[in-house]
């Protein structure tokens, strides 16, 4: 890079060349020649919620008196396009980078004081943009925030969207008995609903998780400066400015009960991560059941068809793959091993401050991206659109020979277990083995082996 396409720009360490074109500032360029690592920038989420803390930061300090109006107002309206991702390409900070986020919230007060600044107002990164404030509390904000606002707009919509599918989808199958089926092997019938409905639960039952540890991440550090004792900020700044988030972005944000762990500790991202690895588990669950269910079409289940999405070979014509169940276990595998790089970072917290937060950010919010997709595709291009194949499953049934369980009051276990041993042998119906070795009418049996009844027993 020639002489003509850069600045001088300068900060407590000395000068330094900064592209022309570039909002930020030497230590955002200190970060980027430091860090060149995995070429990923912080998360959109992330810088967004950057932006919003700037932003009511500014105005809060104005409130207090500690910023004159003039600042605070080129200051919030630089940070508002922060916060709207509009200026994403000048925040250039790789991800492995300084532990406490340093350079990320560099980056945004360099970006934020420098566009302020042309309006005629001189704005200081540090001691305007940043007043108040250590990277030591704004970077765990940030992440909190992102986080709270990540599963508020994506993740609980796209649980609830996947809710809906499937309970739309057990209705419509209710009354549909298929066979059961335990340890992979033939067991005692159920019917769709209550198959898919068991699938629903267990959704619910993690959104549920999900929505608890969202209130502990609504929990804000701002306030703590650096190393919790609230040093150079007013001791109503964090209150005024979670205050001002929540009313801002709809969540019950507020500021932490206790600055010191909220510096040092992950817990409450650890909890979000964890009800994400809960989701992850039901999501690999409900895909690895349709793409049995959908096996075949012929030597295998056959008891759905899958949406044909795409050919599924470049050598076999024809053939057809549950790809989006296949794609979402791919999902649910990265969301289990993130788990284990968050449990990693959570521990780093050394005394007055955990220093893998960016790390952090960046595997709660992937997580979260990932799965809110995820469910929306398993919702709409595979549970929403699969039919039954119920030739396949009536065949099953008939010839199941497990169904003599439900005669086991009557005859006993031994003599149940050698009509189903016999039906199995001589791949016959388990009705007309049982009608020839019991001395059970024929229409008896069949009231007591009807499998619909078998769904629901008295």
């Amino acid at each position: 890079m020639s002489a003509q396409d850069t600045r001088t720009e300068r900060d407590s360490m000395g000068a330094l060349q900064v592209p022309n074109d570039a909002l930020w500032g030497a230590q955002t360029q200190r970060a980027v020649e430091n860090f060149q690592i995995s070429g990923q920038p912080m998360p959109a989420g992330f810088i967004a919620a950057l932006g919003l803390i700037k932003a009511a930061a500014a105005q809060v300090n104005a409130e207090l008196e500690l910023l004159d109006a003039d600042r605070a107002k080129v200051i919030r309206s630089a940070a508002e396009r922060v916060a709207n991702n509009e200026l994403d390409d000048h925040f250039p900070v790789d991800v492995f980078q300084t532990g406490s986020g340093t350079s990320s919230n560099m980056n945004a007060n360099e970006v934020i004081a420098r566009i302020a600044s042309e309006n005629g107002v001189e704005v200081h990164p540090n001691d305007h943009v940043n007043m108040g404030q250590s990277s030591n509390d704004v970077v765990p904000t940030a992440l909190h925030l992102a986080t709270a606002r990540a599963l508020d707009v994506h993740l609980e919509p796209a649980i609830s969207s996947l809710i809906e599918a499937t309970r739309a989808k057990a209705d419509a199958l209710h009354g549909v008995v298929k066979t059961g089926r335990t340890h992979l092997m033939d067991a005692m019938p159920l019917r769709f609903d209550q198959e898919l409905g068991g699938w629903a639960a267990q959704l619910e039952s993690v959104a549920g998780q999900l929505a608890q540890a969202k209130q502990q991440v609504c929990a804000l550090a701002l306030g703590g400066t650096a190393v919790g004792t609230g040093i150079n900020a007013h001791p109503a700044f964090g209150g005024r400015v979670a205050a001002k988030l929540a009313e801002q972005t709809g969540l019950p944000l507020r500021e932490a009960a206790d600055h010191f762990a909220a510096q040092a500790g992950l817990d409450a991202v650890v909890a979000v991560h964890a009800a994400c690895k809960g989701l992850a588990v039901v999501l690999m669950k409900i895909a690895n059941d349709l793409r049995w269910m959908n096996s075949g079409p012929l030597a295998g289940l056959g008891e759905i068809e899958l949406p044909a999405l795409q050919p599924g070979s470049s050598i076999m014509p024809g053939k057809v793959n549950p790809v989006v169940p296949e794609a979402v276990c791919q999902v649910a595998a990265q969301v289990m091993g993130n788990d284990v790089t968050l449990g990693v970072a959570a521990q780093s917290g050394n005394f007055q401050l955990n220093v893998m937060l960016p790390l952090a950010a960046n595997t709660v919010l992937q997580s979260i991206r990932l799965l809110a997709n995820a469910c929306g595709s398993l919702g709409e291009d595979a549970i929403a659109g699969f039919t039954v194949r119920q030739d396949n499953i009536d065949a099953a049934l008939a010839r199941n020979p497990v169904l003599v369980t439900a005669l086991n009051a009557r005859i006993g276990y031994e003599q149940g277990a050698k009509i189903a041993k016999q039906a199995y042998a001589q791949q016959r119906p388990v009705l007309d083995v049982a009608e020839e070795l019991t001395d059970i009418p024929r229409d008896e049996l069949e009231a007591l082996l009807d499998p619909g009844k078998l769904t629901q027993p008295e």
